[in-house]
């Protein structure tokens, strides 16, 4: 068996286990990575946890850095690779629901296993005596179940951000969350007012980037989406009665998120582009649903969400933008126009993941209807390559003039001159072959002209 399982770790992971066992401690691999190796899956990275003390670690080996002292890690780098080490350790009070106040060092691997979250992860393994697994990790792991260690209630006390990891987990791996776990959410889930948006923000990106964001519902039946999106509780209720739509508002989103890249771009765009839906619903006579202006209303929610699961600035303006445009009609009436216009306003690169947007909510719309649709979202696609192709002009930038060279032919500085750029780029966007240098000053002159007039 460990022959098996000793193939799959770090020579070098071996060598320093072998290095601190010959100075007379012991030490194991321990948490995620012995899970993804029980699993078939590439860890991360591989800890490893001693008897040994960070200051008698750093004797054992030449070169080490300080990564947590205070809680005892100390990295270590053998052959340019970085290892944690970590001393056993069992923690004290916790008086902010995340992180405990002091930690005690100890000898004995069981107690340090004792403190951990989940079974799954607190297991040990050693290369010759192989695995410590104290609370049925392996067992779990087998059954494909969450299960905290002890006493669920004490661990998320503990650390409440505890919480929203196992529901990551459970997306993650495909796993279930188990009964008393489920209890010990319940009991705590108020906890987590005290975590940070920061860590609620990265849980929360790693289920909508993992291969089953449709486990977002498990965040609504656990009641933890009033802490990251409250505005999607609401997605849940709302139906689409619509020839188009076979699903109701929250459904369809996450089916549309399994159907992209697990980007984070993609996934929160298409959480995001519907979300207006439950402001802007109507009835018609027929008893038809609709959704006029949800994308204006959902770019508003979705600032608003992304804002304070503190994004940065540039993923909140791409979002928008694609939010703002998934609905836009393309598909009704597509000319290189209508792509250059949309192009004007994002770019080459994002137009491309716009159409992914569109590709993906169109395939989690009513089927019947899909492949009209696709072979429309197609021919944009292929007319933006023969736009880019042709080096096809869609912003000022590409423009044969500039705002000095209108200004070296007497048109005079301030909003009438942006005015006629924004009137010459339409022009070239409808006429790529007028965009010379004497047609656009001829045209800009007679344009200018006009509007004195």
């Amino acid at each position: 068996m460990n022959k098996k399982y000793n193939a799959l770790i770090p020579s070098d992971a071996i060598a320093i286990i072998e290095a601190i066992e010959a100075a007379g401690f012991e030490a194991y691999i321990v948490g995620g990575c012995v899970r993804d190796m029980l699993m078939h899956r590439e860890p991360n990275d591989w800890d490893i946890t001693t008897s040994a003390r960070p200051e008698q670690i750093k004797k054992i080996f030449n070169r080490t850095y300080d990564t947590g002292i205070k809680h005892g890690t100390v990295t270590i780098i053998l052959n340019k690779e970085h290892y944690e080490v970590t001393t056993y350790r069992i923690e004290g009070e916790y008086k902010d629901f995340r992180r405990p106040e002091n930690v005690d060092f100890v000898e004995d691997i069981n107690l340090d296993l004792s403190r951990r979250d989940f079974t799954m992860n607190a297991i040990a393994y050693h290369p010759e005596r192989g695995f410590v697994d104290p609370y049925g990790g392996i067992t779990d792991i087998k059954k494909g179940c969450i299960r905290s260690v002890r006493n669920a209630k004490e661990r998320f006390e503990e650390d409440a951000l505890r919480i929203l990891r196992g529901v990551r987990f459970a997306a993650q791996l495909g796993f279930v969350i188990e009964a008393q776990t489920i209890e010990g959410i319940e009991v705590c889930k108020e906890l987590l007012i005290h975590i940070s948006k920061e860590r609620i923000r990265d849980e929360f990106l790693k289920i909508c980037l993992s291969p089953r964001p449709s486990y977002i519902t498990e965040l609504y039946k656990l009641d933890l989406l009033k802490f990251i999106c409250p505005d999607f509780i609401k997605a849940y209720h709302m139906r689409q009665n619509h020839p188009h739509h076979i699903y109701n508002v929250a459904e369809h989103t996450l089916v549309a998120m399994e159907y992209t890249a697990p980007t984070v771009l993609l996934r929160l765009t298409l959480f995001l582009h519907d979300i207006g839906k439950v402001y802007t619903h109507t009835v018609d006579k027929k008893g038809i649903d609709h959704f006029y202006d949800h994308s204006k209303k959902s770019v508003e929610i979705g600032k608003k969400v992304l804002k304070d699961l503190r994004l940065d600035n540039e993923t909140i303006k791409s979002v928008s933008l694609l939010i703002e445009y998934h609905d836009y009609h393309l598909t009704k009436k597509i000319s290189k126009f209508s792509i250059k216009e949309v192009m004007s306003v994002m770019g080459s690169e994002l137009f491309d993941q716009l159409i992914e947007v569109q590709a993906a909510d169109v395939r989690a719309q009513n089927p019947e209807k899909l492949a009209k649709k696709l072979k429309a979202i197609e021919e944009q696609r292929k007319l933006k390559e023969e736009i880019l192709a042709k080096n096809e002009c869609y912003n000022k930038k590409m423009l044969a003039i500039t705002g000095q060279d209108l200004i070296e032919v007497g048109i005079p500085k301030g909003a009438l001159l942006g005015q006629i750029l924004d009137q010459v780029l339409l022009e070239v966007m409808k006429k790529p072959e007028i965009n010379t240098k004497e047609v656009l000053l001829a045209y800009s002159l007679k344009y200018y002209e006009k509007l004195k007039h």
